[in-house]
């Protein structure tokens, strides 16, 4: 109980660009102490290496704060503009960048941009015969995926589309409620207006 209020409250204070956020955490006992729960919000940590903040329709921002306009191929270290519009357009072609790379990637995480969206078999197949794991998901899920592996040391790279459609979460609802003034309100407090 005490955890998953804790992480609510983290991620209603967690930064905001454009509708959508990925503020990760890791909850966990602290040895020897049963009642402490310790919380580390992935993004902010230093020595973690880029992650993503945040994404939108028109981009991605970086934990170092920098904002990057349309796709990306994002490394623990880097980042580049990857000139592909939607997952129609991922091709072994627009793919050959992670595999060249050296030492090899563990894992290639592709945001294809929104939920359905599909990526050739052809094209995973040539990944695979390179010597890459390929994991093709929406682009939500894809910059957790990303920001989570590059936290526990992988060599990962993503490969990421901004999403068409946005859905609000949550801690969209309440932040758009405390911007109004009106998350504390009671029915009472409504009548005397």
């Amino acid at each position: 109980m005490m955890r998953a209020t804790f992480n609510k409250t983290l991620r209603m204070l967690a930064p905001r660009w454009g509708n959508s956020t990925t503020c990760q955490l890791r909850c966990y006992c602290a040895p020897g102490a049963e009642d402490k729960t310790i919380a580390k919000v992935l993004n902010q940590e230093i020595d973690s290496g880029l992650m993503i903040d945040a994404y939108s329709q028109v981009g991605f921002r970086l934990n170092n704060g920098m904002s990057v306009f349309g796709s990306i191929a994002i490394f623990p270290k880097s980042v580049l503009c990857w000139k592909v519009k939607s997952a129609f357009d991922i091709t072994e072609d627009s793919l050959s960048l992670f595999c060249l790379l050296e030492p090899k990637i563990d894992i290639l995480v592709i945001g294809v941009g929104d939920a359905g969206n599909k990526v050739e078999p052809r094209v995973i197949q040539y990944l695979r015969n390179k010597g890459i794991n390929v994991e093709v998901l929406p682009t939500e899920s894809a910059c957790t995926t990303f920001n989570f592996l590059n936290d526990e040391k992988r060599y990962v790279a993503a490969a990421l589309i901004p999403p068409i459609s946005l859905r609000p979460s949550g801690d969209d609802l309440v932040k758009t409620q405390i911007d109004q003034r009106t998350i504390f309100r009671t029915e009472d407090d409504v009548k005397f207006l």
